[in-house]
């Protein structure tokens, strides 16, 4: 195959083919005797490794000894690697478009703080009433960020506890009131009386089980000092109590 052909088969450049040979990645094939390189079926296999490679977010350093370790391998198991590679993305897309599907359907997954997953979306709409709550729209925002964060399991678990919250006896009012409580607190100071009343009514209607086991609860916690300086002074120190009601209670 001449550069071009191999380049148009494995879907790059011709300038990232001799980017490749440049850097050691790609190795140069032997020339015919009008000069031209000849590249073989082992070079469109290395080269498309590379492609691979560099889709999947690695640097290439990274690739370097990736295929350093590829070297000593025969055609058929770089192939089979490659195959797995490519099953391994297909998988991938998969997952998200049946996550987008999903998404697409659900009523809230496309809300101002989505995309969010389906039992997200479902909380949502079972708190749409708090609309016109700015603490209900603050913490719809957080509830969004921490499922983006926590790992699949943690995420998991986290919705369904949230879920049982409102979906308890009573747990929609019990919202509502902290809700309405919170707001009442903007614009107050760390010392107001009312802050008490709001860490206990938070504490009520949070189940300790969202706390992890090693939780840190002070200053040192960085998402905790983000958090807090999100929030009103009084605001802030009712979610410190609530937060110390929850850690108390579990041990």
């Amino acid at each position: 195959m001449r550069i071009g052909e191999l380049a148009a088969a494995v879907g790059v450049t011709t300038r990232a083919v001799r980017h490749y040979h440049h850097l050691g990645l790609l190795p140069e094939p032997e020339r015919l005797g009008n000069g031209y390189r000849d590249y073989t079926l082992r070079h469109a296999v290395v080269l498309a490794r590379i492609r691979r490679l560099t889709e999947l977010g690695l640097g290439l350093a990274e690739v370097r000894d990736v295929l350093a370790d590829d070297a000593g391998k025969d055609l058929a198991e770089v192939l089979a690697e490659l195959d797995e590679d490519l099953a391994r993305q297909e998988e991938a897309i998969r997952e998200r478009r049946a996550r987008l599907r999903t998404l697409l359907e659900s009523e809230g997954g496309t809300a101002a703080e989505g995309p969010v997953s389906p039992e997200l979306a479902a909380l949502f709409r079972d708190t749409a009433h708090l609309a016109d709550s700015p603490m209900a729209a603050k913490d719809r925002e957080i509830l969004a960020l921490i499922e983006t964060s926590a790992p699949p399991e943690e995420r998991k678990r986290l919705m369904g506890l949230m879920s049982g919250v409102v979906d308890a006896p009573g747990g929609a009012e019990r919202a509502t009131a902290v809700y309405r409580l919170l707001d009442e607190l903007e614009g107050a100071g760390p010392d107001d009386p009312r802050i008490d009343e709001a860490a206990r009514a938070i504490a009520e209607c949070v189940p300790a089980e969202l706390l992890p086991e090693d939780a840190v609860l002070d200053e040192s916690n960085s998402f905790l000092t983000a958090l807090y300086a999100d929030f009103a002074p009084a605001q802030a120190e009712a979610f410190r109590r609530a937060l110390r009601r929850l850690a108390e209670g579990r041990s």
